[in-house]
C-alpha cells in the first residue's frame, strides 16, 4: 500500500475477512497528507471563477475602483467561518467536515442537512465550474469566427463543441477527465492538484503583476464612484464571499492529514491568507489598469490586456484561465466520495459508498455514481441554474459549522431551563435571515421606504441583542488543551452566521 492515495484506508497484513470488515468499521483512512498537500487543495478549490470572472463583474457595475476593499470586506468576513472550521479540523480529524460537526453537536437531523449542503457544493459546484469552462472554452474557440467561419473543420468543431439541446461537450469532456483522474488513482491526483494548484497561484501573480506595471493614477479616482456609493461596496463584498468559498474543502480531507491538529488549521489560514492577498492585488491592478466604465463583466484581465495594447498578456491570461480553472472541478469532486464514505457508516446513504478494495482503497462503484451525477449536470444543465442553489447551499452549510463551534465552547446557563443556548442561537438565525433579507432590500438601487427602514433596524439591534445575551449569560466549557481554538467566541462564529 503507497502512502500517496487520498483514499487509502490502513488495512492489517492479515487479509482475512475479519480484519476487512474491521478496518471499513472503525473508518481509519491512511494519514499521509502534509501541510502542502493541504493548502494546494484548499487554494485549488477556492481560487478560480472569482478572479478570473468576478473582480471585472463587481468593478463595472457595483463598486468601481473600490473593489479591492470589497474582496478585502468579504476576506474578513471569509476568515470568521475560516477559523471555527480550522478548530472543528482539528477538534473531529476525520472526513466529513460540516456532516461530522453538526452529528457531533446538533444531531442526526442537522447533519443530514448538512451532508446534503456539502453535496450540493461538492458535485454541485463541480458540475457549475465544469459547465462555465465549457462556456469558455466555447467562447474562446467563437473568437476564430472570422479567420476560420467558412472553413468545414471549423464548422466541424463548432458543431461539436455546440449541438444543441443545452448540451455541452466541453463540460462533458473535463468532468468526464476528472472522474477518470480519480479512478485511475489518487496518487496522479494529488500530483496533478499540487502542480496546477501551483500554477493557479503563478497564473494569478503574474495577472496582478503585468496590470499592476500597467496601472494609472487616474483610473482609481474617484475611488468610490457616486453612482455607486458605500452600498455598492457591501453588495461587492456580498458578491465576492462567494470567491472564498473551497477552503472548507480542506476539513473534509482531514482524516488523511499527518497532523491534523496542528496542520488542519494552518492550511485553512494559510489558504484564507494566500487568497485574500491574491483577490486583492488583483483587483486593485484590474481597476487600476482599466477605467471601470471599460472593464468587461465577463473578461476582465483578457480585455484589459487588449485594452492596453498588450495581446500577448491577454492570450497568455486566456489561455491560463482554460488550463487551471479544470484543477477546480478535480479538486472539488475529489471531497464527494469522502462524504460519502462517512455519510455510508451513519446509514445516510447506502453502505455501497462505504466498500474499500483488497488494497484499502475506496471502492471505485462510489467514485463512478458521484461521477455520473456530476457528468450529467455538467453536460445538461446551464449554469445560471446552478449558481444560487449551490450558493445558498454552501451558506447553511457555513452557518452549521459556526453554530457547532459555539455548541462545542459554550453550554446553556446553570438554570432549570434546559436547551437555553440551543433555542436562542434558533432565535439569532432566525432574526439574522431576516435581517439579511432587509438589508439586502436597503442597499438596493431602488428606493427603500420608510417602513422597510424601520424594520431593517429593529431586526438588528434584535440580532444584536440576542448575541449579547449568549456572550454574557452562557458560560464557556472547559476548553481543551493542544487544540487551535477560534479567537473571540461566541462573537466571530455569530458574526459568521450573520454573515452567511
Amino acid at each position: 500500500m503507497t502512502s500517496t492515495d487520498y483514499g487509502t484506508a490502513v488495512v492489517p497484513n492479515d487479509n482475512n475477512d475479519t480484519n476487512h470488515h474491521l478496518n471499513i468499521s472503525n473508518n481509519l483512512l491512511h494519514r499521509h497528507l502534509s501541510l502542502f498537500d493541504l493548502v494546494c487543495v484548499g487554494v485549488g478549490a477556492t481560487v478560480g471563477s472569482g478572479v478570473f470572472v468576478l473582480i471585472g463583474l463587481i468593478s463595472h457595475t457595483q463598486a468601481g475602483p473600490a473593489v479591492s476593499l470589497s474582496w478585502l470586506i468579504a476576506g474578513l468576513a471569509a476568515c470568521c467561518s475560516g477559523l471555527c472550521y480550522a478548530e472543528l479540523g482539528g477538534r473531529f480529524p476525520s472526513v466529513g467536515s460540516t456532516y461530522v460537526y453538526a452529528k457531533e453537536t446538533m444531531g442526526e437531523c442537522a447533519a443530514v442537512i448538512g451532508g446534503a449542503c456539502l453535496t450540493l457544493e461538492y458535485t454541485g459546484s463541480a458540475s457549475a465550474v465544469a459547465r462555465s469552462w465549457g462556456d469558455k472554452v466555447l467562447a474562446y474557440v467563437r473568437t476564430w469566427e472570422g479567420e476560420s467561419g467558412d472553413n468545414l473543420w471549423y464548422k466541424l468543431l463548432m458543431f461539436i463543441m455546440d449541438p444543441g439541446f443545452g448540451i455541452n461537450t466541453c463540460a462533458f469532456l473535463v468532468s468526464l477527465g476528472s472522474v477518470l483522474l480519480l479512478l485511475g488513482g489518487v496518487k496522479d491526483s494529488k500530483s496533478v492538484t499540487n502542480f496546477f494548484s501551483s500554477l493557479n497561484v503563478f497564473l494569478v501573480f503574474f495577472m496582478a503583476f503585468m496590470s499592476l506595471l500597467l496601472a494609472k493614477k487616474e483610473n482609481m479616482t474617484p475611488y468610490i464612484p457616486p453612482q455607486f456609493g458605500a452600498g455598492g461596496v457591501i453588495r461587492g463584498a456580498t458578491s465576492s464571499f462567494f470567491g472564498y468559498i473551497g477552503f472548507d474543502e480542506i476539513c473534509c480531507i482531514s482524516g488523511e492529514a499527518k497532523d491534523p491538529k496542528k496542520d488542519i488549521p494552518r492550511a485553512i489560514i494559510i489558504t484564507l491568507l494566500v487568497v485574500t492577498s491574491l483577490y486583492c492585488a488583483a483587483s486593485v491592478g484590474l481597476a487600476a489598469m482599466v477605467p471601470y466604465q471599460l472593464i468587461s463583466e465577463v473578461s476582465g484581465f483578457p480585455d484589459g490586456f487588449r485594452y492596453r495594447g498588450y495581446n500577448w498578456v491577454a492570450e497568455i491570461t486566456a489561455l491560463g484561465e482554460l488550463t487551471v480553472l479544470p484543477l477546480v472541478v478535480l479538486v472539488t469532486i475529489m471531497a464527494q466520495p469522502r462524504l460519502n464514505f462517512t455519510m455510508a457508516k451513519d446509514g445516510v446513504v447506502p453502505k455501497l459508498f462505504a466498500r474499500v478494495d483488497e488494497e484499502g482503497n475506496l471502492d471505485k462503484a462510489g467514485i463512478k455514481i458521484a461521477g455520473i451525477i456530476m457528468i450529467a449536470i455538467a453536460t445538461f444543465v446551464p449554469f445560471a441554474y446552478l449558481d444560487d442553489l449551490i450558493s445558498s447551499g454552501i451558506l447553511v452549510a457555513f452557518t452549521l459549522t459556526d453554530t457547532s463551534v459555539i455548541l462545542v465552547r459554550l453550554s446553556s446557563p446553570p438554570l432549570n431551563k434546559p436547551f437555553v443556548l440551543e433555542k436562542l442561537l434558533i432565535a439569532f438565525h432566525i432574526f439574522s435571515f431576516l435581517s439579511g433579507i432587509l438589508l439586502r432590500n436597503c442597499l438596493s438601487t431602488t428606493v427603500t421606504g420608510e417602513a422597510v427602514r424601520i424594520l431593517t433596524v429593529i431586526s438588528c439591534v434584535t440580532v444584536l441583542y440576542i448575541g449579547n445575551i449568549i456572550r454574557t449569560q452562557c458560560p464557556k466549557k472547559q476548553e481543551a488543551v493542544g487544540l487551535f481554538l477560534t479567537p473571540c467566541v461566541p462573537t466571530m462564529p455569530l458574526c459568521g452566521c450573520f454573515v452567511s
